[in-house]
């Protein structure tokens, strides 16, 4: 895949959290923790990588990256542009 540039990788990765939160609201809290705002719980988080993976072809094991490091979708954006 050519590499993509920061505003590729933020828009895919919004629109996935869009998808699987179910609310375009999510779009406008980039970084605020997005399980405690209730956008995301542990399956919806599942659901994201899953998608993170089919889309971008980034992988991001569960198990190797805390909630921490992945709780707003600036974080997320991140932790996916170290991967690609």
């Amino acid at each position: 895949m050519a590499s993509m540039t920061h505003d590729e990788v933020a828009a895919k990765v919004m629109d996935l959290l869009e998808d699987v939160a179910g609310d375009p609201e999510v779009r406008s809290h980039l970084d605020e923790d997005l399980f405690e705002l209730g956008f995301l719980d542990s399956m919806a988080a599942i659901e994201l990588l899953v998608g993170l993976e089919d889309e971008l072809g980034v992988s991001i094991a569960p198990t190797e990256t805390e909630r921490a490091e992945m709780n707003t979708a600036s974080k997320i954006i991140a932790q996916v542009e170290k991967r690609l």
